[in-house]
């Protein structure tokens, strides 16, 4: 397209899709202690709202994405808007624990197939600048991950957690017309062949990405998928403060994310050897201070604005070795992030079961540890490929 600002509307109406995709998977991370009271399950239990969610993406994400590889791009897009808020609806009527799970689970199976499809539709649209097109979709999914904790909090803390379903049945349902009436068709022109698709996973350098992958975002969310909880089990947090910390979680996060991009378009590798290594920081200060509310709120500030980026970082450093096939690609990032998820909320809940709550801080220490270890080995093996956040694949 020549427009650019029609070019720049029609990829913040993507980005919504992508807003309403993310709320909804991290969304439930805030109203923990509402599903714990309602349902009468464990914290451990709760935990699988997000740890099999994140399951089912990344064993089935790449397989969805190939599958419906040959399709036209506005059909999938607006079948997998619809299968979230058909899901998110259901779920906010229902009073099973396990009919929840499975309304978390069936749409999870789409979940990657939206977000690897996000990023070509965004440069198909603005393909004269696509690092520019990439920057303005991501903003969706940025804003999803760090606002959807604290806006479903603060409807399950002053209206219901039933109304904080429907709120993100709504944006879903909000995002399906707006794709629906303002993206033109967008059929698939030239299809790669699986064989094609699938030969950069003989690339024994993308396996090192993937793993720091794995372990970067278990690091992350052994933590953070239990941060209301933490906040009202260590801190002694109420629910009024919580809903605070998590606001200024997600601004802080938003405002790091920004900056991030500048830090990657000098070193991805420089700013993907630092992170986990502020990670490792934060989580210390946390361990140590983080039982008062102001040093609290201090250490969230500095938490929000470095574990947001970390999700930039990942990818960036992640998509240094699969530009061949960019549909295909994306899907591997986000089924191996949710993996990781996955793994990193088990974690953290046997980690509380076994040894409470406070020490989940060490797990995450431990993954950040490993995490860096991989990142060291791989440039020491493969050497140094620096690119910046615009070389996403398109």
């Amino acid at each position: 397209m020549n427009n650019k600002r029609s070019a720049t509307f029609l990829i913040y109406v993507v980005a919504l899709g992508l807003f309403s995709i993310i709320n909804t998977e991290f969304g439930i991370i805030g109203i923990f202690p509402y599903v714990v009271e309602k349902y009468q399950v464990s914290v451990s239990q709760a935990g699988l709202l997000v740890s099999l969610f994140a399951l089912t993406i990344a064993i089935f994400g790449p397989i969805m994405t190939l599958l419906l590889s040959g399709i036209n791009r506005k059909k999938i897009m607006l079948f997998v808007l619809a299968i979230f808020a058909v899901a998110n609806v259901l779920a906010a009527f229902t009073t099973s624990f396990p009919i929840l799970l499975l309304l978390r689970i069936v749409p999870a199976f789409l979940h990657p197939v939206y977000f690897s499809l996000a990023f070509v539709v965004a440069v198909g649209f603005y393909s004269s600048e696509p690092t520019k097109a990439i920057a303005k979709v991501f903003t969706g999914g940025t804003i999803g991950l760090v606002l959807g904790v604290p806006i479903t909090s603060f409807i399950a803390s002053h209206i219901s957690l039933e109304a904080s379903f429907l709120f993100s049945g709504i944006i879903n349902t909000a995002a399906f017309i707006g794709l629906a009436v303002f993206i033109p068709s967008l059929p698939v022109t030239a299809k790669l062949s699986y064989r094609s698709q699938l030969s950069v996973l003989t690339k024994p350098s993308l396996w090192f990405n993937i793993v720091t992958l794995l372990l970067t975002l278990s690091a992350m969310f052994t933590v953070y998928s239990y941060f209301s909880e933490y906040l009202t089990g260590y801190s002694g947090l109420n629910n009024n403060l919580i809903s605070i910390m998590l606001v200024v979680f997600g601004v802080s996060g938003v405002i790091g994310n920004l900056q991030t991009g500048k830090f990657l378009s000098k070193s991805v590798t420089r700013t993907a050897i630092y992170f986990p290594l502020l990670m490792v920081l934060i989580y210390f200060l946390v361990y140590f201070a983080g039982h008062a509310f102001i040093p609290m709120l201090i250490i969230v500030i500095l938490w929000g604005a470095v574990h947001t980026s970390g999700f930039v970082i990942s990818q960036s450093w992640f998509t240094t070795e699969a530009s061949e096939a960019p549909e295909f690609g994306n899907s591997l990032f986000v089924s191996f992030s949710n993996f990781g998820i996955s793994v990193g909320s088990i974690a953290g809940g046997w980690t509380i079961s076994h040894y409470g709550t406070h020490n989940i801080l060490w797990t995450g220490i431990i993954f950040f540890a490993a995490t860096l270890l991989t990142i060291l080995i791989k440039v020491k093996l493969f050497g140094v490929k620096d690119v910046t956040t615009g070389s996403l694949p398109h």
